[in-house]
């Protein structure tokens, strides 16, 4: 069986409606919930997730070959049906999970969300992913600064530094809630995949780095993922369904 990555990450909005139940407020009450949300960053419960995207590959031939890329949103699906979808092609393809800050942000916010939403998602657990010190859940943000925020890097700046293509000129997370409110949900789509894109680069680096790549084999990686979107263009797909059908589906006795 093939090795598969699954590289991830999520956009979210402030639910102002858990802000307003926490606090006792009237649900209608939006300026009363933003005042209590305050200025800073929002604590990850209050994150409402509007985007899951996913770009899929598997190991043949000593390189990373791309499968599927997409970034199912809101507009298209519930969050709970978001959240309930990604656990389960998580527990389908038990892939490794690859995320930039996943461990700080995204792991955890996945998992309160199910929470709020009463939802069963045990693909979630279909391995370790939330072991800190275990790859199956590998946090390159987490694993390069070797586990010490003094060492952390954000995901743009790492990728400039070493002469990748970064995140999209004027646009980073906090502008998210905006293009939401604009009904703009496929730019937050294709936000989210330069992000997945960016985070799988950096993975392929980290691999040749460690030497589970060779230099061909890195090459080849890379190669594969530049025709994977010259010839899809890098359009919006959903990576989180569109999978080869003759993908196995791995027993949990395994």
């Amino acid at each position: 069986m093939p090795e598969t990555v699954l590289v991830f990450d999520l956009e979210t909005v402030p639910d102002l409606a858990a802000v307003a139940r926490v606090h006792g407020l009237d649900p209608d009450d939006t300026d009363g919930a933003r005042a209590k949300l305050g200025g800073g960053f929002p604590k990850l419960i209050y994150h409402a997730i509007v985007c899951i995207g996913a770009l899929i590959a598997e190991r043949m031939d000593e390189a990373w070959q791309v499968r599927a890329l997409g970034a199912p949103h809101i507009g298209e699906r519930s969050e709970a049906q978001l959240i309930i979808d990604f656990a389960a092609r998580l527990d389908q393809l038990r892939p490794q999970l690859v995320s930039f800050n996943g461990h700080g942000f995204d792991l955890p916010v996945i998992r309160y969300r199910a929470l709020v939403h009463g939802i069963a998602a045990p693909g979630l657990t279909a391995r370790p992913y939330y072991r800190r010190y275990d790859e199956a859940g590998l946090d390159l943000c987490d694993v390069l600064a070797n586990h010490d925020a003094r060492g952390r890097i954000g995901l743009d700046a790492l990728c400039r530094a070493m002469g990748l293509q970064g995140k999209p000129e004027g646009l980073d997370g906090g502008g998210v809630a905006e293009l939401v409110a604009q009904g703009r949900l496929q730019d937050v789509a294709a936000y989210c995949q330069a992000d997945l894109i960016a985070t799988y680069r950096i993975f392929l680096a980290y691999e040749h780095l460690r030497g589970k790549l060779s230099p061909v084999g890195y090459n080849r990686s890379i190669a594969d993922l530049d025709a994977f979107r010259a010839r899809t263009g890098a359009t919006y797909r959903d990576a989180i369904t569109a999978f080869p059908v003759e993908a196995p589906t791995p027993s949990h006795a395994a």
